[in-house]
């Protein structure tokens, strides 16, 4: 049978589990509840297709592979349309009730009754694209000033994106880790005010509030199924997604809940490096993967919580899986449907075909004919140029 992808060598790793109770206790019941109650109400808010990819299962030997496609979450074309915008909302709920001694509510602030107080405020963050997309469109709605960081390697075509969402864009010379770090340092000097996806001490409401916004598109998941999958494929990045989908998915199948593989690019494997160790560590960066969301050397400190307690697996793939495997979705097997996906959307899928086809790492990870998996497409097209470029090479070849 001919290979999907080409041979690659993946890195695996079994976590040691720790013990405790991070999923109830770092997102809670009530922080997914607030979201979903808020997010379900916006203007566009739609659930995303859940897409059965059942050519690609029978070739490479699982029962059945299920593909969320985040491609048209609100137009912007990723998960992360849940986590920025509402973690912002969030942000001014708490700015403006303190300035005005009194609690106001979410929807007040999102139809424009403390317009005045929203403008006086300003929202900062870094991002590899599409956390600072999420942002932008969400300050824009609110009317609230927004200053995106951005490293050298993000691309054109995001960063006007933003722009056009009337974010300010500053681009440095130095990697994502950078970026937070000059984000965090001017908005302390500024008075403004860090959204960001990922916390570090003394900073963690924020983040809390993206990953509860994750928490829609696992129950939009939950309530297309009848029974839990058997594995859930997560990318890496700072954690975020990963420990959002983990506690919502947990919470709503208990002991049912599917086995939690982490996917990492191996140009930025700081989630591999963490679990290997024990504990939260960072990796330096040499080289930007093309997953450019995916870019990120230091784990968050509160995804790590749970990560660490609940995902089993962690897996490192090589750059040569990333475009064939964007290339696979857009030209699918059989009669699967055709999916238009971002570098960072096909992790999940890469790591899967490589492992089918390494009987041994399979085992390891109890995958078979009778796996119901699951992954999470976390971006479409997020740059038309890349995109086209990655979609070339095929022709070309």
């Amino acid at each position: 049978m001919t290979p999907l992808l080409p041979k690659a060598t993946i890195r695996h790793v079994a976590a040691n589990l720790t013990s405790g109770d991070a999923v109830h206790r770092v997102l809670t019941a009530e922080d997914f509840a607030t979201a979903r109650q808020e997010i379900t109400s916006w203007d566009g808010y739609a659930a995303t297709p859940l897409v059965a990819l059942a050519g690609i299962a029978r070739h490479i030997g699982v029962g059945e592979v299920l593909y969320k496609d985040e491609g048209p979450r609100f137009g912007l074309s990723s998960f992360k349309a849940l986590g920025g915008s509402y973690a912002a909302l969030r942000v001014l709920q708490r700015e403006i009730s303190k300035r005005l001694n009194k609690e106001v509510v979410l929807a007040d602030i999102r139809n424009g009754e403390y317009a005045d107080e929203c403008a006086a405020i300003t929202l900062v963050s870094a991002t590899d694209g599409n956390h600072g997309r999420s942002l932008a469109w969400g300050c824009k709605r609110f009317g609230v000033p927004c200053r995106i960081y951005i490293h050298a390697e993000v691309s054109e075509g995001r960063a006007a994106a933003m722009r056009d969402l009337g974010a300010e864009v500053v681009q440095i010379a130095g990697d994502y880790d950078a970026s937070v770090v000059l984000a965090k340092s001017e908005a302390e000097a500024n008075g403004w005010f860090v959204v960001s996806d990922t916390s570090w001490p003394g900073y963690s409401l924020p983040p809390r509030d993206v990953m509860s916004g994750y928490g829609v598109m696992v129950q939009e998941i939950c309530d297309a199924l009848d029974q839990a999958p058997t594995h859930v494929f997560l990318q890496g990045g700072v954690g975020g997604l990963a420990a959002g989908v983990i506690s919502a998915m947990r919470q709503y199948w208990g002991d049912a809940s599917p086995r939690a593989i982490i996917v990492e690019p191996e140009l930025a494997a700081c989630l591999f490096e963490s679990a290997k160790t024990g504990i939260a560590t960072n990796v330096s960066i040499a080289t930007e993967t093309l997953m450019a969301g995916l870019s990120c050397g230091e784990p968050s400190r509160l995804a790590w919580e749970i990560l660490s307690e609940e995902a089993t697996d962690y897996l490192t793939i090589p750059e040569a899986l990333v475009a064939p495997s964007v290339r696979l979705l857009a030209n699918p097997l059989g009669h699967d449907e055709a999916i238009e996906a971002g570098e960072s959307a096909v992790a999940g899928l890469a790591a899967l075909i490589a492992v089918m086809g390494e009987p041994s790492l399979a085992d390891k990870l109890n995958l078979d004919t009778t796996s119901r998996v699951l992954l999470i497409g976390s971006e479409g097209v997020t740059d038309a140029k890349i995109f086209n470029m990655i979609m070339q090479r095929r022709e070309a070849a």
